[in-house]
């Protein structure tokens, strides 16, 4: 089994910057930096894509993905703390009864 290679966010970058800036076709730019054209492709409607968001590396969030992440953590939390305050509510209504 072969291992995939790993190339650093300024290589896809520079790749990218080959054909949108310099004028190189995509085959040509990937056989002159050793990649496969669909490789570069690929990186090149990445970086169209995600508006200089391309290639965060792992785990790491646009901050779209990052302000989601928190408005779903605070709307759980707040659907824990009412659920709490119902039953405190509740009890509180059968004691002075």
């Amino acid at each position: 089994m072969t291992t995939r290679k790993k190339y650093s966010k300024e290589f896809k970058l520079d790749a990218i910057a080959l054909v949108n800036e310099q004028g190189y076709s995509r085959a040509e730019a990937a056989r002159n930096l050793g990649i496969s054209p669909s490789q570069l492709g690929r990186w090149v409607r990445e970086a169209e894509k995600d508006d200089g968001h391309a290639f965060r590396g792992n785990g790491k969030l646009t901050p779209e993905q990052l302000e989601l992440r928190q408005l779903k953590e605070e709307n759980r939390k707040l659907k824990m703390e009412r659920e709490i305050l119902k039953k405190a509510a509740a009890f509180f209504a059968q004691e002075t009864k």
